[in-house]
């Protein structure tokens, strides 16, 4: 058997991590390699190629996004009781983990493999220290740019707990590794290991070990994992933490975006005793449609260092055309949190002063802006309701009320009701006040209604976090009972309430209230939950 050769960028980072897993039988070792070297590879190895701003563009091969169906999870003595089994958490047989682990190991003989140590959270009281191995220089650039980067000091003696082992080009065999499919996401939580194979979507390394972090922070902690944004105040201020739970295209990482503010994460979030941390290092943004007009601290993040996913030229050029969608609408970009000029430097925060549920309502009935009450606060984080649109899947003739349990039901290996109660006696405790936020139409469905423009929704947000609203007359919206600002500025009342905005009012109560008779057929799932509706409200106009 042979002994790889390892390539490290100093000579006092730490092998003794390389000794397990077989991976001292792989040709080369590159270890710890900085983003320009690793950039560099990638190009030279095909996976890339560079834009004109020096920015490294990759495809990810036949899987543009997540594949949820085929991320599975080791039964075993540790998970067998605690996880919530079934079509989200699909269990895997310990023994068939080891024997894929062990094809993935011999495939990786006589090939290079890229490894890089790394922390899952930004609080050092709860982070947990990472290896990640892959093929690809450029997921190795992705992981450097989403993941918590150790000091210098602590390179020497890093010792992980966890460890993710990314080979693309390593397809299953489902009849003889159990598997569904070719492609395949495996967590054990006994060896600590994560496989993924078959698959490009490097989104697929971060999820994973975020369904790590929403397993061990609960039930180790009391820290509730989150899928959300957060911001604060800057430097100087009093801390006003804001946070934004959304689905993808809600508006996450753009409304937490905020050159008034300082960013500490886009995407993933713990909540502490002691107050808000990031889970990560960096941002994975979705790029369609980006301008530097409408989103400039995420265009300007866009250079040397960065990795674009799935994005065009523009024809004859080097030019990013961002809003090629050939591949997939689901085109991104991941950098490190320090490309945005405002990011907070430690990445935590105090508990929060507001907590924003976004969605995106094509069938245009929510209000842009809604407070709630911590029982409304319960049912809708426990709905994390947005829209499928009309054309986005075969078969979506209009638009389709989506529901994923606390804004990431993918990433729970707990049932949902432990995370919502989790939130209501954190907010209990802290104060927060819940709003809802609808980023999606208003005026009409979508097809008829109009997309809500930003600048009102960042008006409205500014008006939360400034206190200019707090002193606002609210009033109960018509048929879901949230209380609707009267006025805001010199945002129209057809604007705030989203009723009077459409022109055929029996239209809009038709269509509200089929959106409500959707929003109680999910709330009829969840059990043990005060105050939880599960039948029509008294207040629901009829």
């Amino acid at each position: 058997m042979q002994t790889a050769t390892i390539i490290r960028s100093r000579d006092e980072i730490a092998v003794g991590p390389l000794l397990g897993h077989g991976l001292m039988s792989c040709k080369t070792i590159f270890l710890h390699l900085p983003p320009e070297r690793l950039t560099e590879l990638a190009v030279t190895r095909g996976e890339g190629v560079l834009t004109d701003g020096g920015t490294l563009m990759c495809g990810t091969g036949k899987f543009t996004g997540r594949s949820p169906r085929d991320k599975f999870i080791v039964r075993d003595a540790i998970t067998k009781d605690k996880v919530n089994w079934g079509n989200v958490n699909i269990p895997f047989d310990p023994d068939a983990f080891e024997k894929l682990r062990i094809k993935m190991m011999e495939f990786l003989e006589d090939k290079q493999v890229f490894v890089r140590y790394a922390y899952a959270g930004a609080e050092k009281k709860y982070r947990r220290p990472v290896m990640m191995v892959t093929t690809k220089a450029w997921h190795n650039l992705f992981c450097y740019n989403l993941f918590i980067r150790p000091e210098r000091s602590e390179l020497a003696d890093f010792s992980p707990e966890w460890t993710v082992i990314c080979v693309p080009e390593f397809s299953a065999d489902p009849l003889a590794d159990g598997t569904r499919q070719e492609n395949f996401t495996i967590i054990d939580f006994t060896r600590k290991i994560i496989l993924v194979g078959g698959t490009g979507y490097a989104g697929e390394i971060k999820k994973g070990m975020f369904t790590v972090l929403n397993f061990l922070l609960p039930v180790e902690h009391d820290v509730l994992p989150m899928h959300c944004s957060a911001n604060t105040g800057l430097e100087g201020e009093t801390p006003d933490t804001a946070l934004f739970f959304g689905l993808s295209g809600t508006g996450k990482t753009t409304l937490s975006a905020d050159a008034g503010r300082q960013l500490i994460g886009d995407d993933e979030h713990g909540w502490a005793p002691e107050g808000i941390f990031n889970l990560e290092g960096g941002c994975y943004a979705k790029v369609v449609n980006l301008s530097a007009e409408r989103e400039p601290q995420i265009y300007k993040a866009i250079r040397p260092g960065a990795v674009l996913e799935n994005t065009r030229f523009h024809p004859g050029t080097d030019r990013v055309d961002f809003t090629d969608i050939t591949l997939t609408e689901n085109t991104r970009t991941a950098y490190p949190l320090e490309y945005i000029p405002n990011a907070c430097r430690m990445q935590v925060s105090t508990p929060p002063r507001h907590v924003f549920f976004l969605t995106a309502d094509a069938f245009g009935v929510l209000p842009p802006l809604a407070r709630l009450s911590r029982e409304q606060a319960m049912f809708y984080f426990l709905a994390g309701y947005t829209s499928k649109l009309a054309g986005t899947e075969v078969g979506i003739n209009e638009p389709v009320a989506t529901f994923s349990s606390c804004f990431g039901e993918a990433f729970l290996p707990l049932a949902p009701e432990v995370y919502a109660r989790m939130l209501g006696r954190k907010l209990a405790a802290g104060g927060a006040q819940v709003w809802l936020v609808n980023t999606g139409w208003i005026g009409g469905p979508y097809g008829t209604g109009t997309r809500i423009p930003l600048p009102y929704t960042r008006a409205l947000l500014k008006a939360v976090l400034d206190g200019s609203l707090s002193e606002a007359r609210f009033v109960p919206h018509p048929v879901f009972g949230v209380e609707v600002p009267e006025s805001c500025g010199d945002i129209s009342a057809e604007i705030l309430h989203s009723e009077k905005a459409w022109a055929d009012p029996a239209g809009y109560q038709r269509q509200a209230m089929k959106l409500l008779d959707s929003f109680l057929a999910n709330a009829s799932k969840f059990s043990g939950i005060p105050g939880l509706v599960k039948e029509k409200p008294t207040f629901a106009v009829i």
